[in-house]
């Protein structure tokens, strides 16, 4: 059996003091300081291809499809008639080459406050950043909770927030203000998703809490998913989906998802019809975390949850 390589220069992203994920890396593609983030891609050994933001592990090449599939199609299999999107973030292009793949989406608006994001995704990961080019896709570079506020009412069937951790100027992208923005902007049938960190970290379950209480006040569905992503912290990480009218297990047409996933299917490789109710079956340490939630006194701040099903 061949020896394992021997790396000069490893990358490690620390989750919790010491503890954290390494990889082996083989050199530097892009690294370039922008007004916002430092942004680089690494090439390493096990991983492939992989962007950092400020040193925190945005995605890889080896599993980046479950996170961008699983914050795109659930709701989009849920949605009776999907026409236009808004992506707030996502400049990596990943997210938007999920929603283009149904050739009913007419208009795909996609907000990032960083260009610079968006020219390492150009230059090291074409297998995303191509669906820039597509014709229904509008780029704006644009502080995503300024376009909320000013954008038109009931323009958007679906808005995905494939935002960074809530740090720095990310942190307008997590208030309450923004989601009652963006709640104004959807259609009667509209959705929202947002990914929601990692149940399994003790230093999110709080900030999990408040975001379920505080979409609840806003949607009246709310309910959380999960995936299996290697690289992200835990490797268990979560989402939200909140509906003004639809229950994602409840009102989820099997067949009707069958049809609109059919021209794509084989290129998926982690969602699927069978897995969109399984996604919502949540661990019992999960569901404690809205069951304590719920169980406290209310004060002001507090806001109201529906049960996440």
């Amino acid at each position: 059996m061949a020896a394992p390589k021997q790396y000069q220069f490893q990358y490690t992203e620390f989750w919790q003091g010491r503890t954290g994920l390494s990889f082996g890396v083989e050199r530097i593609l892009f690294n370039r300081q922008s007004a916002y983030q430092q942004v680089q891609v690494l090439q390493t050994d096990a991983f492939g291809r992989v962007l950092t933001l400020d040193g925190l592990v945005m995605l890889t090449e080896r599993d980046e499809f479950v996170y961008h599939e699983m914050i795109c199609h659930p709701a989009l299999c849920l949605l009776p008639h999907p026409r236009r999107v808004l992506i707030v973030g996502g400049g990596d292009g990943g997210t938007l080459r999920e929603v283009l793949r149904y050739a009913e989406i007419e208009q795909v608006d996609l907000v990032e406050i960083d260009e610079v994001v968006i020219e390492a995704a150009r230059t090291c990961f074409p297998e995303l950043s191509r669906a820039f080019d597509d014709p229904r896709a509008r780029l704006h570079v644009a502080d995503g909770a300024a376009f909320v506020r000013e954008a038109a009412p009931a323009t958007y069937d679906l808005i995905i927030v494939d935002s960074t951790d809530p740090v720095k100027f990310a942190e307008g992208l997590f208030g309450e203000s923004f989601y009652r923005d963006c709640a104004r902007l959807l259609r009667e049938d509209g959705m929202l998703v947002t990914q929601s960190e990692s149940p399994f970290d003790q230093t999110f379950q709080a900030s999990i809490q408040a975001a379920h209480a505080m979409l609840g006040r806003l949607f009246s569905q709310v309910h959380m998913y999960l995936a299996h992503i290697p690289t992200y912290p835990m490797g268990l990480w979560s989402f939200m989906l909140a509906s003004k009218r639809l229950h994602p297990v409840d009102d989820f047409d099997s067949e009707q998802a069958a049809r609109r996933l059919a021209p794509f299917a084989n290129r998926l490789r982690y969602y699927n019809v069978e897995l969109h109710r399984a996604a919502f079956a949540l661990p019992s340490f999960v569901r404690r975390l809205f069951a304590d939630a719920r169980s406290r006194p209310a004060h002001p701040e507090s806001l109201h949850s529906n049960d996440i099903g």
